[in-house]
């Protein structure tokens, strides 16, 4: 009899810490899930404020790279200028007349 007597009382014990260990351990988890939230959410506000910032860049090269553009053209054609008048001897040359007759 003392066997049946100890058995419901263990149980019992046992059955009354499980749930309280479940619910420390489900505790712990929904507080590890919302610092895990807040830190995506730091995340997503860093990620917000730099696309911000690369679109204002994304501006600023569009300008940049049209300024480099007008510099090279304005290159080539000043660089072309030169390689015509140099070919020429610094004189225009008149269509169909050849540079070797006197």
């Amino acid at each position: 009899m003392s066997n049946s007597a100890r058995t419901p009382s263990a149980t019992r014990t046992r059955l009354s810490t499980i749930p309280t260990s479940a619910s420390a351990s489900k505790s712990r988890q929904l507080s590890h899930l919302h610092a895990q939230l807040a830190q995506l959410t730091a995340h997503m506000s860093d990620l917000e404020n730099l696309l911000r910032m690369t679109a204002v860049q994304a501006e600023g090269m569009r300008g940049l790279g049209g300024y480099a553009g007008g510099m090279f053209m304005a290159a080539s054609k000043v660089l072309g200028e030169e390689t015509v008048s140099g070919v020429n001897g610094g004189a225009p040359q008149v269509a169909g007349a050849k540079t070797g007759d006197k």
